[in-house]
């Protein structure tokens, strides 16, 4: 168990790594192994090919060419007799080897007999053949055949076909072809070469005739046809290529008498016109001098890659096994992968600037290591993977990035249970969202708090406190989310909002007050899941203000928070106060803000502590506008009782019980309140404390009645004194028998709304079964 726990710590650790590096490395062999990198590296290699130093010209090649000028001068094609001059001129300095790449297996003009003769008596003579369906059309460059000099000997033929990329660039040489009746034919530059190898005392055969063979899917190559003997060509980059003389210059004497002493000759075109090109990794592209290389050039580069790697040890292109190659390109997908993985603990704090300038730079630096690896190693013979092991390391770092991002959203969606979106979003997204301090603003705070919950959670077990508070808590955030509001805290069973902080938008109060509508309606779905929980219902008072106040980051460096400061905060908190369940309050100053399109029962004047003069606070029961939302009125779920019930109450002042009592009569009655009638002017959110004592239905036998007796403590909501007609219309319907009552002509009868805050669990199920006849 303690391996496995040690594993799972450091899995968890190293998480980013271990999701990042395997899945870019797999993503990137795929890549290579289906071809979709292909063109991209193989012109990575010619990139590397062209930004080479340059070399010293290979001296035992020398080029003749016909070009442009000679095509004018002699016509073409040239006739035999012309030919046989040159060839004769050119044997006359005794070179090693000539290879002819001119089609010439039937007479062109006079002298063909003569030709004919030179063929025969020249045994360094190379002469050149093509099969279009050799191998595969990639070796086809034209559509026909060409054969070979019908007097040449097959010993003195080789083949000039050229294996071309899709991309239509030669990087393949050939050893040998073999043909689809399963005859082997050596290659023009092979034949060229093994002539040349005669001469030298130590014939090194064995690496002629042996250069890394390439497979089908070696290097950058993917699925490739690699029929016959195939190698990468490694390309010589020298500034004036190899050395090369005009046809007529041969043909007039104007070149040294010796220059192809022991050399190798190469004769064929190099007339644009005359379409013999091809391009080769060092043409057309970045620091190229050249746009095409002609096929004479072609297969000279060929017989000097053969000639070097034999006699200078000039290395051939290697290419790795695949399991190197795979192991590579994952160390390149965790170097990627782990770069980015150790920057995320770096602490940003006062240099952002320098820190993403050094950020960058490691990434280039690893990046450009890659490079330089790739590049250095290719001049010893080796091509390394460039664009999968780039891709593994770039998309290591993107996915532990992007790993993070996933990471960091899930973060800001559990942090954003604590603060909301709005906070979140100022703190992580604003240069100024991290700073300590606050500025100025107005805001309408929005505070609501549970009534006569404490005596609830006295009663229950801590376990079902929390859930009727996740219920509640739930429930409410959501009403406050719809209407953009930032939950400053959790206050217990009390929630602080803020509309206006971090963002300030013009609809703050209107906002404000819809959302408490919406959370005092919300209160009907808390209760029914509380009720299917088997836990009693609860009931809200919400308070709200608007005012200025200080909004911003207070705390230290190792705690913080995000928080308003002022004395509209504790306006707020004494307006919530003097709510009752189900009610609103607002402040003067939020009103003033809304009243176009507020809705409300009416207005009190209250003196908080801590306030030098009254203010004026609504009772708030809808908002019209945009919103179009409305409380239900306390008076649509008052029911007539059909008979008045004869009440005592005493006055509570500072949550102190008055010894004074006082009489009256409830009318009408509801869960929530009542309508009573009494003689005393009881002023607004007065709190009172009302004794009854009424019969009921046993439960046990119902033709029986008990009676129950207890005690509902209450808040005034509103009250009036009805006229003299209202008043007569009151004492005949209710049968008024209260003394005080019955004197009204000196004691006018006033009607009281009350909205209960604690009923004993006894009476109201009297309130129930009473309301419910």
């Amino acid at each position: 168990m303690a391996i496995r726990s040690q594993l799972k710590n450091v899995l968890w650790k190293w998480r980013g790594i271990a999701i990042a590096a395997p899945t870019i490395s797999i993503l990137a062999i795929g890549l290579r192994i289906i071809g979709v990198l292909e063109p991209l590296e193989l012109a990575m290699l010619d990139q590397f090919f062209r930004w080479r130093s340059p070399e010293p010209e290979d001296s035992r090649i020398v080029i003749i060419g016909i070009d442009e000028a000679d095509v004018r001068q002699y016509a073409w094609p040239i006739d035999d007799a012309l030919l046989t001059q040159l060839l004769d001129k050119v044997r006359k300095q005794k070179p090693r080897a000539i290879g002819l790449d001119l089609a010439r297996d039937k007479p062109v003009g006079a002298g063909y007999s003569q030709l004919e003769a030179l063929f025969k008596s020249t045994p360094n003579l190379v002469g050149a053949t093509k099969t279009a369906d050799l191998v595969d059309s990639n070796f086809a460059i034209a559509s026909s055949n060409i054969n070979p000099p019908p007097a040449l000997p097959p010993e003195q033929i080789g083949a000039i076909n050229l294996p071309v990329d899709t991309d239509g660039r030669v990087r393949r040489g050939l050893l040998a072809l073999r043909s689809s009746d399963g005859k082997v034919s050596p290659s023009f530059s092979l034949q060229i070469s093994l002539l040349y190898l005669d001469g030298e005392k130590i014939v090194p055969f064995e690496k002629a005739l042996n250069p890394p063979r390439l497979r089908t899917n070696d290097g950058g190559y993917s699925h490739a046809d690699v029929g016959g003997h195939q190698f990468i060509v490694n390309y010589r980059r020298s500034l004036n290529g190899f050395q090369t003389v005009r046809m007529a210059d041969v043909l007039e004497g104007k070149i040294a008498p010796d220059l192809l002493r022991d050399r190798v000759v190469m004769i064929g075109v190099t007339a644009v016109s005359l379409r013999d090109w091809f391009f080769t990794p060092l043409d057309s592209g970045i620091g190229s001098t050249r746009i095409f290389t002609s096929g004479i050039e072609v297969h000279a580069q060929l017989v000097s890659h053969i000639l070097s790697s034999s006699l200078d040890g000039r290395v051939g292109i290697h290419t790795w096994e695949k399991h190197w190659e795979w192991l590579w390109i994952f160390g390149w997908s965790l170097t990627g992968s782990l770069l980015i993985w150790q920057w995320r603990n770096v602490k940003v704090k006062e240099r952002e600037f320098q820190l993403l300038m050094l950020r960058s730079l490691s990434v280039l630096a690893l990046g450009g290591s890659l490079f330089a690896a790739c590049f250095i190693a290719l001049g010893y013979g080796w091509w390394l993977p460039f664009v999968p092991a780039m891709i593994g390391f770039l998309g290591g770092g993107a996915i532990v990035t992007s790993y993070l991002a996933i990471t960091a959203a899930q973060i800001r969606a559990y942090f954003s249970r604590y603060l909301t979106d709005a906070v979140v979003k100022s703190l992580l997204e604003t240069p100024e969202g991290l700073k300590f301090g606050g500025d100025r603003r107005k805001v309408t705070i929005l505070m609501c708090d549970l009534r006569g919950f404490s005596t609830i959670s006295e009663k229950m077990p801590p376990e079902k406190v929390v859930e009727i508070l996740n219920v509640f808590l739930g429930t409410m955030t959501e009403a406050i989310a719809t209407y953009q509001g930032t939950i400053d805290e959790f206050i217990g069973d009390a929630i602080l909002v803020l509309f206006g902080a971090p963002i300030h938008r013009e609809d703050d109060a209107a906002r404000a007050v819809a959302s408490a509508i919406a959370m005092q309606l919300a209160m009907r779905s808390v209760n029914a899941q509380l009720t299917q929980l088997g836990l009693p219902e609860i009931a809200m008072g919400i308070g709200i203000n608007t005012g200025e106040v200080v909004a911003g980051n207070i705390g230290s460096h190792s705690r913080a928070k995000y928080a308003v400061v002022g004395n509209h905060v504790n306006l707020t908190a004494r307006i919530e106060s003097y709510t009752v369940g189900g009610q609103i309050l607002i402040s003067e100053t939020t009103y003033n803000e809304i009243q176009a399109i507020v809705k409300t029962n009416g207005s009190m004047e209250v003196e908080p502590k801590g306030v030098s003069h009254p203010i004026s606070i609504y009772d708030i029961c809808g908002i019209g506008g945009i919103y179009n939302l409305e409380l239900p009125s306390i008076n649509d779920s008052l029911q007539i009782l059909p008979q008045p019930i004869a009440i005592t109450y005493r006055i509570l002042e500072e949550k102190h019980l008055g010894t004074e009592i006082f009489e009256g009569e409830i009318r009408r009655l509801s869960p929530y309140g009542a309508e009573i009638l009494a003689k005393e002017d009881l002023p607004v959110l007065t709190n009172i404390k009302l004794h009854l004592q009424v019969s009921a239905p046993d439960q046990l036998n119902p033709s029986q009645t008990v009676t129950i007796e207890g005690e509902i403590y209450a808040k005034v909501l509103k009250h009036h004194q009805p006229d003299q007609a209202t008043s007569d219309k009151l004492e005949l319907e209710n049968n008024l028998t209260i003394s005080a009552i019955s004197q009204q002509r000196s004691h006018p009868i006033k009607q009281i709304y009350l909205h209960f805050t604690t009923v004993p669990n006894d009476l109201k199920a009297w309130i129930n079964w009473q309301t419910s006849i």
